[in-house]
This record gives C-alpha cells, structure tokens and sequence, in this order.
C-alpha cells in the first residue's frame, strides 16, 4: 500500500490509527529522525476531493495556530491510492482531558478553542468555493426526514415550528471556510497546556455560525466553562445576537435530524442523540429562548482576568 510514497524509506514504524468516522486509513509513523507523522490513505477515486483538502490544509497552515501541518501528498500502491502526509500532533484527546481539569483550565482552554476557530475563518475564501447556494433548503429536507421517521420525540414541535419559521436566521454571514467538525474530540491538549487540531477532513465553505451547535450535542457533555469560553473568545466577548438566533436554529434542526442520522449506527447512538434533543429542548425553554440556559457570565466573570 506505502509503494510511491517518497518518505517512506526513512519509517522505522507504522500502527494502524482506529479513532474517528473517516473512511481514510489511517497510520501513525515514526521516522528514522524520531519524528511522528500521521499518513491518511483513500481510494484514488477520492483524488481531486482529497487534494482539495490537502490545499486547504495549506491555507491554515498559513495561520500559525498548533495543527496537524502539511508534509506531503500524491499518489501511492501503483496508482490505487492517494496519500496525504502530516505532522503528529503530540499529545491527548481534549475530550478526555477536559473532565480533569478545574473549571477555570476548562473555560480558557475553551477560550483558545474559539480564538483558534476564529483565526481558521479569517482566511480569506478563493471566488471559486464560495457556495453557489445556502443551506436552508437541505436544513428543511433534513428536518423533513426526522418528521416522517418512526424516531420522533415528545414535545418536538415547538423545535419543528422553529426551524420553519426561523430558517431565514442562518447563512446570512459571508461564508468562510470552516474546519467543519470543531469539538473537543478533534482538539488535541498538548503537554504545555495549549491545544491543537486535527481531522479537517470535514472542511467546507459556508456559514461560519454553523461551527457552533455541536457546543451542544457534544460540548457541554464535557464541560460547560469550556462550551462557553469557545463562544465569548471568538467574539472577543461581545456575542452578537443575530449569533444567537442562527445557532438556535442550528441547535433545534441537528437536534432533532441527529437522531434519525444515527439509527445506521444502532440504538446505543440513537438514544445517545434522543437524550442531546431532550436536554436541547430543556436549555432553551422549547426554543422559546435563543440563548441557552447554560450560557452565563458566571465563568467570564471568574476566570477571564485571572
């Protein structure tokens, strides 16, 4: 399989890499020099998507945030595979660190969280990915499929009326490119204390405020402090509302189509996604409220100026 990548006359090891959804293989190499690297292979039929990703990968590299860097990228097993090449980023899973530390640790690492994410959506965006369309009517179509599912929950419809009615709130910022997957399990606590991200295959161009709902169905599992210093560090403290109304949106329409996107997956991440609607429906008053009941200045005001 490694046959035509240049590099790999200098690996002293390669293990098998099993975390994440990805359809890439992934491996984990350590070269002659004592580097580590990440190697992720796809089919060759992946190629021009996957060389997108890897120019992409290029743009944010430029940023100089703690990431998984370009190293090299091609062709390899005669012509069967693509390849990309990256830097290791040493450390731990954020989402297993997170429950570990204090609650003023959690909530400024959720502050480099969202100066990090706000960095990745300064990059200014090439005419040729600018999306030629919102994604209002996908929302809807979504929306739609969790309606005429046999998975629907009590009480939804106040969510449902939400969405159809406040769909208009979402991508109305100029789109950017986004990471398209930001949540602690793809941010790495690293042995200093900062962090780094990995896994941008998920990239896209889009609605900047869209990189925020899985706050909640993942982040505040983990840790409120953090969920809320990810949001008031990308605004730099000043949260706008127009913020508010598009991530309700986003909250109550994931909220509900989660539950039907994960029945493939069996019951466990069904009732996994069944009890992030519930909890979504409580935190937002049935989405009588745009701001969740869980965003307060209480960690803002203890823990920032420390």
């Amino acid at each position: 399989m490694f046959l035509g990548i240049k590099s790999s006359e200098r690996w002293t090891s390669v293990e098998p890499v099993d975390k994440g959804w990805s359809s890439d293989k992934k491996y984990f190499i350590r070269t002659d020099a004592g580097e580590s690297l990440l190697l992720r292979v796809s089919d060759i039929s992946g190629y021009d998507e996957k060389k997108k990703e890897y120019e992409i990968i290029e743009k944010f590299a430029k940023l100089g945030i703690p990431m998984s860097m370009p190293i090299e990228f091609g062709t390899c097993n005669e012509g069967q595979n693509v390849y990309m090449l990256l830097s290791w980023v040493e450390g731990c899973d954020l989402e297993s660190v997170l429950p570990q530390l204090s609650e003023r640790e959690q909530y400024l690492i959720g502050r480099q969280a969202g100066d990090i994410l706000r960095k990745i959506h300064s990059v200014p965006i090439a005419p040729e990915d600018i999306p030629t369309k919102t994604k209002q009517e996908k929302k809807l179509m979504q929306l739609g499929r969790y309606e005429h599912s046999r998975l629907r929950i009590a009480d939804d419809e106040t969510a449902i009326r939400y969405v159809k009615d406040h769909i208009h709130e979402i991508c109305q910022k100029g789109p950017t490119y986004k990471h398209g997957d930001f949540h602690p399990g793809n941010l790495i606590y690293m042995a200093d204390g900062s962090i780094g991200v990995i896994d941008f295959n998920r990239w896209e161009a889009g609605d900047p405020y869209e990189e925020f709902y899985k706050l909640e169905s993942f982040g505040i599992e983990l840790s409120i402090p953090y969920s809320v210093g990810q949001i008031d560090a990308y605004f730099e403290d000043e949260i706008p509302d127009d913020f508010w109304r598009a991530n309700a949106v986003y909250v109550a329409q994931a909220s509900l189509f989660s539950i039907v996107w994960a029945e493939p997956f069996g019951q466990a991440d069904i009732d996994g996604m069944v009890r992030r609607a519930k909890t979504a429906l409580v935190d937002h008053d049935a989405f009588r409220k745009i701001i969740p009941k869980w965003y307060t200045d209480e960690y803002r005001k203890k823990y920032k100026d420390e």
